[in-house]
């Protein structure tokens, strides 16, 4: 997440830096070692099938036991290990995160229309056959992975939605993570992490058929298998670390706004946070208040190497500044705290999500308690890609049905084209149309 020399250069003289990234690079680069590692996990996988799964399943994740699976007893049991709050709460999340779900899906609706007499076309949504998700369970469990995944693709009516999850250091599934899952809607579950789990599942190892499209976040050798994998199955998207941005004037409180840097700080040591603000007072401020908050905060060994080699506070001149700089820097997740918060909604149109006024902090989200999605574009793909929604899981598949009145509408045309580019056998399908009409006159 940084600006484009190019933009800043067109705006140079309406907008000054409080704080630069201590970082002169992107966030998260391609590791050559990373990609060779995957790269050659992905043959060997691919080759000796469910052996080399087991291997790399042994040698990373220390994982011994016969089967990867879970039984469907399991995986509802693990809600009984939960305290009851944080059952709640996962119930909570998993309900609003599909329903949300479920309104998207309602407006994406089959049609059809005669733009022509005797021209019929259309689209039909068909679901995904199969999807395969990956939750991960690190050292920060992403507890509403499955909301976003499993739960959003069950709404789009996928037939079978398998998830894999990476096994704790005492050898048991997170239960959190898979009452997630169970409450969202997965058919299977199976305890194995990382690059195994996506070849696992885009080769077909886990005695199912190989899935059509993989989803869900994890580290740099999970990013570079989906990389790799794609193609063999469709992906969500490439996401590299977690960004948030603030877009502020001097109304917003300078407190509330260093918790959320922070609170998306807290990732990863290389998650960028960026504060745009119309008021130099406010700028300054969110510096001092950042600073004091990391003196407390528990994650602080997370937060603040973030902060301090990714962090960044950007004062513009004006609104129409700031919306400029805010839609080059195209974040993750974007909080707007300002005095006009509907202009802002308005200009801005480059983001993977977006938070508007005080109350809206992206944590809601992250956690499911909106029932948006938070498997969204990173490093400036929000520039011309949207999040994980229910439409990623749908095929808009398009169907054109002509009657035969109706040739002389399109047949002609087809023809002319056709001989301009030179492709005659194109341009006889329409004349030997053409010459049956013809015929039958």
């Amino acid at each position: 997440m940084r600006f484009s020399p190019r933009v800043l250069a067109s705006l140079d003289g309406s907008f000054h830096h409080l704080k630069t990234p201590g970082v002169d690079a992107p966030a998260a680069q391609r590791d050559p070692a990373v990609a060779a590692t995957v790269s050659e996990m992905l043959r060997d996988i691919e080759t000796r099938g469910l052996d080399a799964v087991r291997d790399h399943a042994r040698r990373l994740d220390r994982w011994e036991r016969p089967s990867f699976e879970l039984t469907a007893a399991e995986v509802a049991a693990t809600g009984d290990r939960l305290a009851p709050e944080l059952r709640e709460a996962i119930e909570l999340g998993a309900g609003r995160t599909r329903r949300f779900a479920a309104e998207q899906r309602g407006r994406l609706v089959d049609f059809e229309v005669e733009h022509v007499p005797g021209v019929v076309t259309g689209v039909r949504y068909v679901p995904v056959p199969r999807v395969g998700a990956y939750l991960p369970a690190g050292r920060f469990p992403l507890t509403a992975s499955a909301f976003m995944t499993v739960g959003v693709a069950r709404e789009a009516g996928v037939g079978s939605v398998l998830a894999c999850t990476p096994p704790q250091p005492d050898g048991a599934v997170n239960a959190a993570v898979a009452y997630a899952a169970h409450v969202s809607g997965v058919d299977r579950l199976f305890v194995l992490g990382g690059v195994q789990a996506l070849a696992a599942m885009a080769f077909g190892l886990l005695d199912e058929l190989p899935v059509d499209m993989l989803v869900g976040a994890g580290n740099a050798y999970v990013a570079e298998a989906k990389r790799q994998l794609f193609g063999t199955v469709a992906i969500d998207l490439l996401a590299g670390p977690s960004e948030v941005a603030v877009l502020a004037d001097g109304s917003a409180d300078p407190e509330v706004v260093a918790a959320d840097l922070l609170g998306q700080a807290e990732h990863g040591t290389n998650s960028p946070a960026a504060l745009v603000t119309t008021s130099d007072a406010l700028g300054r401020a969110v510096v001092e208040a950042v600073e004091r908050q990391l003196e407390t905060l528990k994650t602080a060994w997370v937060a603040g190497p973030a902060w301090r080699d990714f962090g960044s506070v950007t004062v513009a001149a004006d609104r129409e500044t700031a919306a400029v700089l805010m839609d080059d820097l195209a974040p993750e997740h974007l909080e707007v705290i300002t005095e006009d918060d509907d202009w802002y909604h308005r200009r801005l149109q480059s983001y993977g999500s977006l938070f508007l006024g005080p109350w809206s902090t992206v944590a809601y989200s992250d956690k499911g308690m909106a029932g948006t999605n938070h498997v969204l574009p990173t490093a400036g793909g929000a520039k011309h890609s949207a999040g994980l929604s229910v439409a990623r899981f749908l095929k808009p598949l398009t169907f054109q049905r002509v009657a035969r009145e109706a040739t002389p509408a399109v047949a002609p045309a087809v023809q002319v084209i056709s001989d301009s580019e030179g492709m005659a056998a194109h341009s006889e399908t329409a004349r030997l149309r053409l010459a049956q009409l013809a015929a039958d006159a």
